[in-house]
Protein backbone atom coordinates (compact mmCIF):
# COMPACT_ATOMS: atom_id res chain seq x y z
CA UNK A 1 0.00 0.00 0.00
CA UNK A 2 2.94 2.31 0.86
CA UNK A 3 4.61 1.27 -2.35
CA UNK A 4 1.33 2.32 -4.47
CA UNK A 5 0.93 5.66 -2.08
CA UNK A 6 4.83 6.36 -3.40
CA UNK A 7 3.81 5.82 -7.09
CA UNK A 8 0.83 7.72 -6.93
CA UNK A 9 2.76 10.99 -5.54
CA UNK A 10 5.30 10.39 -8.00
CA UNK A 11 3.47 10.36 -10.70
CA UNK A 12 1.25 13.78 -9.38
CA UNK A 13 5.04 14.93 -9.19
CA UNK A 14 5.71 14.14 -12.86
CA UNK A 15 2.61 15.17 -14.08
CA UNK A 16 3.55 18.77 -12.60
CA UNK A 17 0.51 18.76 -10.25
CA UNK A 18 1.84 20.72 -7.03
CA UNK A 19 -1.72 20.88 -5.91
CA UNK A 20 -4.19 17.75 -5.56
CA UNK A 21 -6.83 15.64 -3.91
CA UNK A 22 -6.87 12.36 -3.46
CA UNK A 23 -10.07 9.97 -3.00
CA UNK A 24 -11.11 6.64 -3.13
CA UNK A 25 -12.53 3.38 -1.31
CA UNK A 26 -12.09 0.35 0.21
CA UNK A 27 -7.77 -0.27 -0.48
CA UNK A 28 -8.34 3.04 -2.67
CA UNK A 29 -8.87 4.76 1.25
CA UNK A 30 -5.96 3.47 2.42
CA UNK A 31 -3.87 4.29 -0.29
CA UNK A 32 -5.45 7.51 -0.69
CA UNK A 33 -4.42 8.33 3.12
CA UNK A 34 -1.01 7.34 2.76
CA UNK A 35 -0.98 9.58 -0.37
CA UNK A 36 -1.98 12.27 2.21
CA UNK A 37 0.64 11.19 4.84
CA UNK A 38 3.16 11.13 2.72
CA UNK A 39 2.56 13.74 -0.03
CA UNK A 40 0.99 16.30 2.38
CA UNK A 41 2.89 19.80 1.14
CA UNK A 42 0.71 19.00 -2.31
CA UNK A 43 -2.26 17.16 -1.14
CA UNK A 44 -5.11 19.56 -0.41
CA UNK A 45 -7.61 16.83 1.08
CA UNK A 46 -8.34 13.50 1.47
CA UNK A 47 -11.98 12.03 0.63
CA UNK A 48 -12.92 8.34 0.73
CA UNK A 49 -16.24 6.57 0.52
CA UNK A 50 -17.36 3.80 2.85
CA UNK A 51 -20.71 2.01 4.02
CA UNK A 52 -22.16 -0.03 6.80
CA UNK A 53 -20.90 -3.60 6.07
CA UNK A 54 -17.59 -2.65 4.96
CA UNK A 55 -16.35 -1.06 7.60
CA UNK A 56 -17.60 -3.62 10.08
CA UNK A 57 -15.93 -6.07 7.24
CA UNK A 58 -12.72 -3.97 7.86
CA UNK A 59 -12.72 -3.80 11.58
CA UNK A 60 -12.82 -8.00 11.40
CA UNK A 61 -9.31 -7.58 10.44
CA UNK A 62 -7.68 -3.82 10.78
CA UNK A 63 -5.74 -4.48 14.16
CA UNK A 64 -7.53 -1.38 16.68
CA UNK A 65 -11.05 -0.74 14.92
CA UNK A 66 -12.98 -2.94 17.08
CA UNK A 67 -11.03 -2.09 20.43
CA UNK A 68 -13.65 -1.47 23.29
CA UNK A 69 -16.80 -2.75 21.69
CA UNK A 70 -19.18 -3.30 24.56
CA UNK A 71 -21.56 -6.85 23.59
CA UNK A 72 -24.23 -5.04 25.88
CA UNK A 73 -24.31 -2.10 23.37
CA UNK A 74 -27.21 -2.25 20.65
CA UNK A 75 -24.86 -0.29 18.41
CA UNK A 76 -21.50 -2.11 19.36
CA UNK A 77 -23.68 -5.76 19.06
CA UNK A 78 -24.81 -4.83 15.59
CA UNK A 79 -20.98 -4.39 14.58
CA UNK A 80 -19.81 -7.65 16.51
CA UNK A 81 -22.75 -9.56 14.90
CA UNK A 82 -21.71 -8.44 11.65
CA UNK A 83 -17.98 -8.91 11.95
CA UNK A 84 -19.13 -12.65 12.77
CA UNK A 85 -21.47 -12.94 9.54
CA UNK A 86 -18.15 -12.12 7.30
CA UNK A 87 -15.74 -14.02 9.13
CA UNK A 88 -18.27 -16.76 8.75
CA UNK A 89 -19.71 -16.60 5.76
CA UNK A 90 -18.30 -13.75 3.53
CA UNK A 91 -14.55 -13.83 3.99
CA UNK A 92 -13.31 -16.69 1.70
CA UNK A 93 -12.41 -14.67 -1.06
CA UNK A 94 -10.38 -12.72 1.29
CA UNK A 95 -8.51 -16.06 3.14
CA UNK A 96 -7.45 -17.32 -0.83
CA UNK A 97 -6.11 -14.24 -1.72
CA UNK A 98 -4.05 -13.03 1.25
CA UNK A 99 -2.93 -16.75 1.16
CA UNK A 100 -2.89 -17.98 -2.38
CA UNK A 101 -2.85 -15.47 -5.09
CA UNK A 102 -1.19 -17.75 -7.54
CA UNK A 103 -3.69 -20.62 -7.19
CA UNK A 104 -7.08 -18.70 -7.38
CA UNK A 105 -5.06 -16.45 -10.61
CA UNK A 106 -4.70 -19.06 -12.52
CA UNK A 107 -8.77 -19.45 -12.56
CA UNK A 108 -9.16 -16.11 -13.41
CA UNK A 109 -6.64 -15.63 -16.17
CA UNK A 110 -7.59 -18.88 -17.84
CA UNK A 111 -11.83 -18.99 -17.16
CA UNK A 112 -13.71 -16.01 -18.35
CA UNK A 113 -16.73 -18.19 -16.37
CA UNK A 114 -14.45 -18.12 -13.16
CA UNK A 115 -13.60 -14.41 -13.17
CA UNK A 116 -16.89 -13.13 -14.35
CA UNK A 117 -18.34 -15.67 -10.87
CA UNK A 118 -15.55 -14.10 -9.07
CA UNK A 119 -16.68 -10.71 -9.12
CA UNK A 120 -19.98 -10.95 -9.63
CA UNK A 121 -20.52 -12.74 -6.52
CA UNK A 122 -19.26 -9.49 -4.78
CA UNK A 123 -21.97 -7.57 -6.89
CA UNK A 124 -24.48 -9.25 -5.26
CA UNK A 125 -23.01 -9.32 -1.74
CA UNK A 126 -21.99 -5.61 -1.28
CA UNK A 127 -24.75 -3.44 -3.86
CA UNK A 128 -27.94 -1.89 -2.19
CA UNK A 129 -29.46 -0.24 -5.30
CA UNK A 130 -30.02 -2.61 -8.75
CA UNK A 131 -27.09 -2.61 -10.96
CA UNK A 132 -26.76 -2.70 -14.63
CA UNK A 133 -25.71 -5.95 -15.96
CA UNK A 134 -23.63 -4.18 -19.01
CA UNK A 135 -21.74 -2.17 -16.56
CA UNK A 136 -20.94 -5.02 -14.61
CA UNK A 137 -19.98 -7.45 -17.85
CA UNK A 138 -17.23 -4.37 -19.06
CA UNK A 139 -15.82 -4.30 -15.28
CA UNK A 140 -15.68 -7.87 -15.86
CA UNK A 141 -14.08 -8.20 -19.22
CA UNK A 142 -11.60 -5.18 -18.08
CA UNK A 143 -10.06 -7.71 -16.19
CA UNK A 144 -10.78 -10.85 -18.61
CA UNK A 145 -8.78 -9.12 -21.61
CA UNK A 146 -5.99 -7.63 -19.97
CA UNK A 147 -5.48 -10.80 -17.94
CA UNK A 148 -5.49 -8.55 -14.36
CA UNK A 149 -7.10 -11.10 -12.04
CA UNK A 150 -4.13 -12.62 -10.95
CA UNK A 151 -2.33 -9.01 -10.21
CA UNK A 152 -5.30 -8.04 -8.43
CA UNK A 153 -5.50 -10.77 -5.93
CA UNK A 154 -1.51 -10.62 -5.96
CA UNK A 155 -1.91 -6.78 -4.47
CA UNK A 156 -4.44 -7.99 -1.39
CA UNK A 157 -1.92 -10.71 -0.76
CA UNK A 158 1.00 -8.10 -0.57
CA UNK A 159 -1.11 -5.34 1.04
CA UNK A 160 -2.10 -8.65 3.53
CA UNK A 161 1.70 -9.17 4.59
CA UNK A 162 3.01 -6.02 4.20
CA UNK A 163 3.70 -3.44 7.55
CA UNK A 164 4.27 -0.65 5.59
CA UNK A 165 1.20 1.70 6.23
CA UNK A 166 2.84 5.55 6.27
CA UNK A 167 2.40 8.23 8.36
CA UNK A 168 -1.34 9.36 8.80
CA UNK A 169 -2.52 11.73 7.03
CA UNK A 170 -2.26 15.46 8.55
CA UNK A 171 -4.50 17.36 5.91
CA UNK A 172 -8.36 18.22 5.96
CA UNK A 173 -10.18 14.50 5.53
CA UNK A 174 -14.22 13.92 4.27
CA UNK A 175 -16.12 10.77 4.91
CA UNK A 176 -18.88 9.91 2.24
CA UNK A 177 -20.50 6.84 4.31
CA UNK A 178 -23.35 5.13 2.16
CA UNK A 179 -26.10 2.66 3.47
CA UNK A 180 -25.03 4.79 6.75
CA UNK A 181 -26.16 3.87 10.25
CA UNK A 182 -24.80 4.69 13.60
CA UNK A 183 -22.12 1.60 13.59
CA UNK A 184 -19.76 3.36 10.69
CA UNK A 185 -18.96 6.83 13.20
CA UNK A 186 -18.31 4.48 16.28
CA UNK A 187 -15.93 2.00 14.15
CA UNK A 188 -14.00 5.07 12.02
CA UNK A 189 -13.73 7.52 14.89
CA UNK A 190 -13.70 10.72 12.87
CA UNK A 191 -11.93 13.65 14.01
CA UNK A 192 -14.30 16.72 15.01
CA UNK A 193 -13.35 18.64 12.38
CA UNK A 194 -13.72 15.64 9.18
CA UNK A 195 -16.10 16.36 6.45
CA UNK A 196 -18.87 13.72 7.16
CA UNK A 197 -22.09 12.88 4.99
CA UNK A 198 -24.28 10.18 5.27
CA UNK A 199 -26.20 8.63 2.48
CA UNK A 200 -29.27 6.38 3.43
CA UNK A 201 -28.93 4.24 -0.08
CA UNK A 202 -25.59 2.80 -1.56
CA UNK A 203 -23.02 -0.24 -1.04
CA UNK A 204 -19.59 -1.34 -1.45
CA UNK A 205 -19.58 0.88 -4.95
CA UNK A 206 -20.80 4.35 -4.21
CA UNK A 207 -19.25 5.34 -7.98
CA UNK A 208 -21.59 2.64 -9.60
CA UNK A 209 -24.28 3.18 -7.14
CA UNK A 210 -24.62 6.63 -6.13
CA UNK A 211 -22.52 8.56 -8.89
CA UNK A 212 -24.52 11.85 -8.48
CA UNK A 213 -24.16 11.79 -4.56
CA UNK A 214 -20.54 11.07 -4.76
CA UNK A 215 -20.18 13.90 -7.04
CA UNK A 216 -21.66 15.96 -5.32
CA UNK A 217 -19.56 15.32 -2.07
CA UNK A 218 -16.35 15.46 -3.51
CA UNK A 219 -17.20 19.37 -5.09
CA UNK A 220 -18.34 20.24 -1.82
CA UNK A 221 -15.55 18.84 0.45
CA UNK A 222 -13.00 20.16 -2.22
CA UNK A 223 -14.85 23.16 -2.82
CA UNK A 224 -13.79 24.43 0.22
CA UNK A 225 -10.07 23.66 0.51
CA UNK A 226 -7.84 26.12 -0.98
Amino acid sequence: MGRTARAWAELMRRLGYTRYGVHGGDIGAGVSGAVGGIDGEHVAGVHVVTDSLTAANAASFLPGMADGLDPDDPVDRLILDRMEEFRREGSGYLAIQNTRPQTIGYLLNDSPAGQLGWIAEKFEEWTDLPYDRDQLLTIVSLYWFTRSGVSAAGFLHEQAHSTDWGAPPAVPQGVAVFSADATVRKLLKPAADTHWTEHERGGHFPAMEAPEAVAADLRAFFGQLK
